[in-house]
């Protein structure tokens, strides 16, 4: 009997030790087992966030290996139509939302901030402006850089297209909504980058995630464009990016879900800073 016992007591002890592993097992899965999410998720809007929606694009597969991300570059303004008429799960601004788009229900979820940096030809000898200087050559009332410490030469003012976020919130940090006079109109922030480039007198904003040596950029007010100076609050011109969706980020797909779950974890977040950018409150 003392046998038997001891032999149902060794049995009940294997079946739970068994259990627990399985247990254990179960937890792993759910900590881990994201990447059982599968499909696409599909976003449109702006081309300054081209940089970050590619990297996000190249990054999520790791944790979710079955998620795909297809993403389109048509302009903030499109992606705003895109994700208010369903044709867009996730919509790319670059500017905060206005009171109009949220009444639609569109949900303005930031990701990261940007700088907004002002840049010239590099033959310019022009480093620093005010922000009404600035102000003023946007609004046509500065015309020559030697009005400016500079060359006698007339300023080729650059832009981007009506519609786009980065003019937008160029525009409106500035205080000239509807007042600028621009020589050219460019419907990408890579064209911009590229016409600066090779235009002699030229002036043009770009997202600072984009800037590179073929141009220069200016302080403003003394203070120099990067991501220590937009984190530190000292540089002006800094708007946020935008994943916007229709309704609540819980009343998405699990597939939008997993997306936003994976920029806010530690990989998503490393992305953010690996392409210039500044992760918000931090």
């Amino acid at each position: 009997m003392k046998k038997f016992g001891a032999l149902l007591l060794a049995c009940v002890l294997s079946f739970s030790l068994v259990g627990c592993g399985n247990n254990d097992g179960g937890s792993d899965a759910a900590a881990s087992g994201s990447g059982d999410v599968s499909g696409t998720v599909a976003l449109n809007g702006s081309t300054s966030m081209e940089k970050l929606v590619n990297g996000l694009k190249e990054g999520i597969v790791e944790t979710y290996p079955n998620l795909q991300l297809e993403p389109q570059f048509t302009g903030s303004s499109a992606g705003v139509e895109a994700v208010t008429n369903g044709t867009a799960d996730i919509g790319d601004v670059s500017r905060a939302l206005t009171d109009e788009e949220k009444a639609k229900g569109l949900e303005e979820n930031i990701v990261a901030i940007d700088g907004i940096a002002t840049i010239t030809n590099k033959s310019n000898k022009v480093t620093n402006l005010t922000k009404d200087q600035l102000a003023k050559i946007y609004t046509g009332q500065i015309t020559n850089w030697k009005d400016l410490g500079g060359q006698d030469e007339a300023i080729v003012v650059i832009g981007r297209e009506a519609g786009s976020g980065t003019r937008g919130a160029f525009e409106e940090l500035l205080g000239i909504e509807e007042q600028c006079q621009y020589a050219q109109e460019l419907n990408e922030t890579g064209a911009v980058l590229a016409k600066v480039a090779k235009t002699s007198g030229s002036i043009g904003y770009v997202s600072l995630d984009v800037l590179d040596d073929t141009v220069s950029p200016l302080q403003l007010d003394g203070v120099e464009p990067s991501e220590k100076t937009v984190k530190d609050g000292s540089y002006a011109l800094q708007r946020p990016f935008v994943m916007a969706t229709n309704g609540k980020i819980s009343e998405q797909s699990k597939q939008v879900q997993a997306v936003f779950d994976f920029i806010n974890s530690d990989a998503g977040q490393k992305i953010i800073e690996k392409v210039g950018l500044v992760t918000p409150n931090k």
